[in-house]
């Protein structure tokens, strides 16, 4: 089943940077997970793509957080710029029926770890205007917003007034790595949809940076969806496709009509994959596993394009 994909996360552009974080390689061609070229396989496809930063401590960046950060910022907008035959930045759903509509892809930027600009929410007006439109608190370090899911920790004053900042202006918050207490944290203050953009079911797989079934639940009621990840180490032992449906599967079961599930791949950011599965061109052969699963055809659109489609349109005005 060929239909069309608005995956949530992927790092395809801390990826393309190489060792040396010297621009390395192409989106249009590469050996990544992610390419232009087996993307437009799909008859139509959006693609967050993350700028990746943690503090020294958590994971070391030779160059420092803010350069990393700002590298990356400009390899995935030059690298969209440069293939404007195929892709082109999205700030608002309107924006992706447009391109979709002229046969092209889209490319939303978003934040996975404040540390590239200081954890400063006065940032945040200049990067919603250059397109970013979904932010983390954090990556696995507890910072001085928020606690990670590996360090614990809930949210600080400077981190509710990251969330109300960001949720004013319309970018969306992602509780994608933060601790148990910090979710809790912006659940009781969210104004807006909120979202798991690469998070699975801890009920599946008992792992900290899976949700709970009472998170993802407080994520339905607010509006929000859950992305999908196929990291490896989120979905089981020796996982396979049936694996991921399984995730699937159960936040269907506590969500029947599967509104709130999405697609968050974690592709070029994670070390191993679920058999069956190796890059962008694979998400048909989900779709059919789903299929043959049961989830019925409508549901599984709504679980590849129409519920993020639908959370980018309530809050990315």
């Amino acid at each position: 089943m060929n239909i069309p994909v608005f995956d949530l996360h992927c790092d395809t552009a801390f990826a393309m940077l190489g060792p040396e974080y010297n621009d390395a390689c192409s989106l249009r061609k590469n050996e990544l997970c992610v390419d232009l070229e087996r993307a437009a396989l799909l008859p139509g496809y959006v693609q967050c793509f993350a700028c990746f930063t943690s503090d020294g401590e958590t994971l070391p960046l030779p160059l420092g957080p803010e350069t990393v950060f700002t590298k990356e910022l400009n390899a995935i907008t030059e690298a969209i710029r440069q293939n404007r035959d195929k892709i082109a930045q999205a700030f608002t759903a309107g924006d992706v029926d447009n391109n979709l509509n002229e046969g092209k892809m889209s490319g939303i930027l978003t934040i996975e770890g404040p540390a590239g600009f200081g954890y400063d929410p006065g940032m945040l007006d200049a990067l919603y205007d250059l397109g970013f439109r979904i932010t983390t608190l954090g990556w696995n370090e507890k910072n001085p917003l928020a606690g990670s899911h590996i360090t614990g920790g809930g949210l600080t004053p400077k981190g509710m007034d990251y969330v109300r900042r960001a949720q004013r202006l319309g970018m969306i918050v992602d509780v994608s790595h933060i601790s148990d207490e910090a979710f809790w944290d912006i659940m009781n203050i969210t104004a807006a949809p909120v979202i798991a953009s690469h998070s699975n079911s801890r009920t599946v797989w008992n792992v900290s940076r899976n949700l709970t079934d009472e998170m993802f639940a407080a994520i339905c009621l607010s509006g929000g969806v859950v992305g999908i990840n196929l990291y490896a180490g989120f979905l089981g032992e020796q996982p396979d496709l049936k694996t991921v449906c399984d995730h699937i599967l159960h936040f269907l079961s506590l969500d029947p009509d599967g509104k709130h599930i999405a697609l968050g791949g974690d592709l070029d950011g994670c070390d191993r994959l679920p058999s069956g599965f190796s890059g962008v061109q694979d998400y048909p052969k989900l779709a059919d596993c789903l299929l043959h699963c049961g989830v019925c055809e409508e549901i599984v659109k709504d679980i590849f394009w129409n519920n993020a489609m639908g959370v980018l349109k309530r809050c990315c005005i």
